[in-house]
């Protein structure tokens, strides 16, 4: 056994492609040793043998326990049949053909018999070539087929297309170098340190096991969980610098600093506090967003005029000074810029803005966002009625003013120059001019939710704004036949339905999936194919997002997905029930009764359309129809209250009836009569209380 080492040398990655080709190239390679025998038992992506490393300049993979030679392969095979093999006793050119083919002499082949016949045969052993030799031949395909979002070519009339140009290759078995050859580049025992701090010379790679520590002597930290701790620590060390002071927590920018460093150091800088005068959002944006910078927030948790910068070479008292002025620099300069551009775009209020609008395209076959404006105010005006008849008391005037003018910040120059800020900045501007806190609210959260992490829009109103912009934008790309195929879907629509069914599974808004659908669909064809894809967005969503089991979501999705909150508490209710044994059982007999009802249908027998009380003859089944009558008033009271936790225990209540029916009655009984009034009592229950869940979707054992 041998320790194993692969390292691709690269030019700088951009940091949001590495988390994946780390993933895939750790994934590959274990995949190929496996495959090849070359792996020990036990070594899998999980285990402590196996570890990925990557830095903006490197990826790599260390695989302890590695087989430097594959097991010889011995395996039977089969020749000629023997009547043809010989003649006469003797070996005929086709006995003698298979013998050289497997390697031996004619007199060591077998004669093995088959349900065809007697037939010749062989034992042929195929010798394991070294893992030196595997891997130079296989491994090369492994790294040029690592998914990259973009590929480049950087070799003339070479085939080979990797993310970046690839510079180096190590690639150790033992403490032998393995020839792998990829992109021009033939593996060695040489890599490089820190761009900056090391010597930039090449060194030598003594071992697999002293990979890590070799690097880190050349200021190169390979593994992220260590980066990652010494950023944490670095900024919190600098945040003490200000008294009462902490580091605004976000885990998405700590991520993308931790791949873009390999000997990471925190610097505090500072910035004029003058700039506070200018909306949070935007001095925030341009610090995360533009710059790479954390934000610093007071002892009050306030935003205070300081940042923290993540930086890829060690500080010291002779550089600290200079680095911090060229950051702030740099900082302050774009902090002019946004100023200026605030101050700029409100020369012209956001009502005059609205038929500048008419000057950007939307979508090509759907016209400007002028004409878009136009659309979503009609339909947030249907949602809005819809709503309030239900009790919502969304301000009609709010919805219609907000949709009038939640685009207009697309005219703006702080928008084209931080574009992730649109809607922010309207709301902020509507805010300015004076608009009311219903409005400029809307506005604000008009994109939200933009993923599963965010929020959904504070107020009804933003939500039926929400609403009304991506249902226009669905149902218009819907009706081009635009809709989403595949792992394609350029227009972000996935994105869109997801968050019209977060707003209407979590907001206030009280409205029915369907009349959303129907306030934009131009066609009944539209309407369908709409509804079909927000099918798919919500079990996605009870699955992926609310941790629902799929059983679960085919479940209560059968009997119903139009009223979401209510498609929500009933899934959460037979969550919560599911584990019981009454519940259990009775699942088990719905799935019974369906199949029975299922047979009745294939084979086109007669079941009757009501329950006739004169031919419920066995005590179990009149038993059975008098609870099932009983109990369904009761479960249709809880469902009223949306209390299904106790409507689902009340229907688990008929487990003996249900047990006793079967163990006395024949459902599929000669007698016609009775035949199709049992059915028709199945049929009746599984009608009845099938609506909470169809609990034939629910998975049981046995």
């Amino acid at each position: 056994m041998a320790d194993f080492l692969l390292e691709i040398g690269l030019e700088e990655v951009p940091a949001r492609m590495l988390p994946g080709a780390q993933a895939e190239l750790l994934r590959r390679t274990v995949a190929l040793l496996g495959r090849e025998g070359l792996l020990e038992e036990g070594a899998t992506l999980e285990s402590d043998r196996v570890v990925s490393y990557s830095t903006p300049r490197r990826l790599a993979v260390l695989v302890r326990g590695v087989r430097e030679q594959q097991a010889d392969l011995t395996e039977e095979v089969t020749g000629p049949a023997v009547k043809i093999a010989f003649r006469d006793g003797q070996p005929t050119p086709a006995a003698e053909a298979f013998a050289r083919k497997a390697g031996i002499a004619v007199a060591e082949l077998k004669i093995i018999t088959t349900p065809k016949g007697e037939y010749l045969a062989a034992s042929s052993v195929k010798k394991g070539r070294s893992a030196s030799e595997v891997l130079a031949s296989e491994l090369p395909k492994e790294i040029g087929a690592i998914y990259w979002a973009k590929n480049m070519y950087w070799r003339r009339g070479k085939p080979e297309r990797f993310v970046r140009p690839v510079l180096w290759l190590v690639c150790l078995l033992g403490d032998a170098v393995v020839p792998v050859e990829f992109a021009g580049k033939i593996a060695a025992r040489a890599t490089y340190g820190h761009r900056v701090l090391s010597t930039g010379e090449p060194f030598e790679i003594v071992a697999p096991d002293s990979y890590a520590a070799q690097l880190e002597g050349e200021y190169v930290l390979v593994d992220i969980e260590a980066r990652r701790h010494r950023i944490r620590k670095g900024l919190d060390r600098a945040t003490r610098a200000v008294v009462g002071a902490h580091w605004r927590e976000d885990e998405a920018l700590v991520d993308a600093v931790t791949h873009l460093t390999e000997w990471p150091d925190v610097l505090l800088g500072n910035f004029a506090p003058e700039y506070l005068d200018l909306p949070e959002e935007v001095l925030v944006t341009v610090m995360r967003d533009h710059q790479k910078y954390f934000a610093v927030d007071d002892s009050l948790g306030k935003l205070a005029p300081h940042f923290l910068t993540v930086l890829n070479i060690e500080l010291s008292p002779e550089n600290e000074s200079t680095i911090r002025q060229g950051n702030e620099r740099v900082l302050r300069a774009r902090f002019n810029d946004a100023r200026f551009f605030w101050e700029f775009d409100q020369r012209v209020p956001l009502r005059e803005r609205a038929t500048l609008l008419d000057n950007i395209t939307f979508q090509k076959d759907l016209g400007s966002y002028g004409q878009k404006k136009e659309r979503v105010r009609a339909v947030a005006a249907k949602l809005v009625a819809s709503a309030n008849a239900r009790g919502a008391a969304a301000n009609v005037e709010a919805v219609d003013e907000a949709a009038l003018l939640a685009k207009t910040d697309l005219t703006t120059e702080l928008v084209k120059e931080f574009t992730e800020l649109q809607g922010v900045i309207g709301g902020l501007y509507a805010r300015s001019q004076g608009a009311n806190a219903t409005v400029s609210d809307a506005i604000y959260d008009q994109y939200l939710p933009a993923s599963s992490d965010d929020a959904i829009p504070r107020t009804v109103e933003g939500s039926l704004l929400g609403l009304a912009d991506r249902i226009d934008t669905l149902a218009g790309m819907f009706g081009l036949g635009m809709e989403p195929t595949g792992s394609k879907d350029p227009f972000a629509l996935r994105r869109a339905a997801n968050a019209v069914v977060r707003i209407l599974a979590e907001s206030s808004v009280h409205l029915m999936l369907s009349e959303v659908i129907s306030a934009a669909a131009a066609s009944e064809s539209v309407a369908t194919r709409l509804r079909l894809f927000f099918e798919e967005r919500i079990a996605f969503y009870l699955r992926e997002v609310r941790g629902q089991a799929y059983d679960v979501v085919n479940a209560v999705m059968i009997s119903g997905s139009d009223d979401l909150p209510d498609l929500l508490a009933r899934a959460e209710a037979v969550s919560a029930v599911r584990d019981g044994q009454d519940f259990v059982a009775v699942s088990a007999a719905f799935k019974r009764m369906r199949n029975i009802l299922q047979q009745a249908l294939d084979k086109h027998l007669e079941m009757g359309s009501e329950v006739r009380a004169h031919l419920l003859v066995e005590s179990s089944e009149i038993a059975l129809a008098a609870r099932s009558a009983e109990l369904v008033r009761r479960v249709d009271a809880l469902r009223g209250d949306a209390n299904y936790i106790s409507a689902l225990e009340e229907i688990a209540t008929l487990r003996p009836y249900v047990d006793a029916f079967f163990n006395a009655v024949m459902v599929m009984t000669p007698e016609e009569e009775l035949r199709g009034n049992r059915l028709a009592l199945l049929g009746r229950m599984v009608a009845d209380f099938s609506r909470v869940a169809d609990f034939s979707e629910i998975v049981t054992a046995g």
